[in-house]
């Protein structure tokens, strides 16, 4: 085989072709996986998610705290969901690039538009 480079002519053997060929095929099959990471998951702790009175369980959120807190709201039947119905762990508009859980809730609940 021969390979052109700047207009010269230079060998290139099996090996160091087969060497490219591997390297190329590693870096583009390690391209997707670094793409596909989930993102971070907001923690109660977060700064956040203190302010805003985060739970990953809306079970858990203090009804005396939190007198406008209802069972039925859910991250997962909240406008800023950013996920499917079914995702357990989804985007939200208030926490950025971190997930929360659909399961969850906190006082930026507001129910989907077209929602009863």
């Amino acid at each position: 085989m021969q390979e052109i480079n700047q207009g010269k002519t230079i060998g290139l053997t099996r090996r160091a072709f087969t060497g490219r060929a591997m390297a190329g095929t590693c870096i583009v099959a390690l391209v997707p996986a670094a793409a596909l990471a989930a993102p971070p998951r907001v923690e109660e702790s977060d700064e956040t998610a203190v302010s805003l009175g985060y739970k990953h369980d809306t079970k858990a959120v203090d009804a005396k705290k939190y007198p406008k807190h209802a069972a039925t709201q859910r991250c997962v039947n909240c406008a800023m969901w950013q996920g499917s119905a079914t995702d357990p762990w989804g985007g939200c508009a208030m926490f950025g690039r971190k997930q929360i859980a659909a399961e969850g809730w906190c006082m930026a609940w507001a129910p989907k538009p077209g929602a009863a």
